[in-house]
């Protein structure tokens, strides 16, 4: 409600109303309220990654997977592959020194999220030695090895 003040009389020639109404200043300060606001932010946003949970997955970028461009290339260790030291690439009996060699021949017009080789291990085998045909592989310049198995049951 405005306030009501008597105004002095100027003299006797001048005349006026007697009172004059003075409003007082009833704005809202914003700066505070935009500094508590900004500092609010601040620390929303510097806790909330802190509060998330779960699993990081790669998503698929597309809406429609596009058909394999290139054939799956198997590596298959059979057990006698400590005696032997021979692998099967696809069906070719090679020995396992020319397995790089021959992998990074075959990767080589693929583009690079199409460098995969599935490998398929005997059960009977020691796991350094699939180990140490992963580590040929990675250096022929695979990108991702996938291990294969068999469900209970299947032949």
């Amino acid at each position: 409600m405005p306030k009501v003040q008597p105004i002095p009389e100027a003299g006797p020639s001048r005349r006026s109303r007697g009172h004059r109404v003075a409003t007082s200043l009833a704005e809202i300060n914003v700066v505070p309220l935009v500094d508590v606001m900004l500092v609010l932010l601040i620390i929303f946003m510097v806790t909330a990654p802190m509060i998330q949970r779960g699993i990081d997955v790669n998503l698929p970028v597309s809406t429609r997977s596009n058909q394999i461009a290139s054939e799956r290339v198997f590596v298959s260790v059979p057990a006698a592959y400590r005696q032997s030291r021979i692998v099967y690439l696809d069906s070719e009996p090679i020995h396992v020194e020319v397995l790089q060699e021959r992998v990074r021949q075959r990767m080589e017009p693929r583009s690079e999220k199409d460098k995969e080789v599935y490998l398929r291990g005997d059960a009977g085998l020691l796991y350094q030695d699939l180990v140490n045909v992963i580590d040929l592989l990675k250096a022929a310049g695979v990108r991702n090895v996938g291990l294969v198995n068999k469900l209970p049951g299947e032949r």
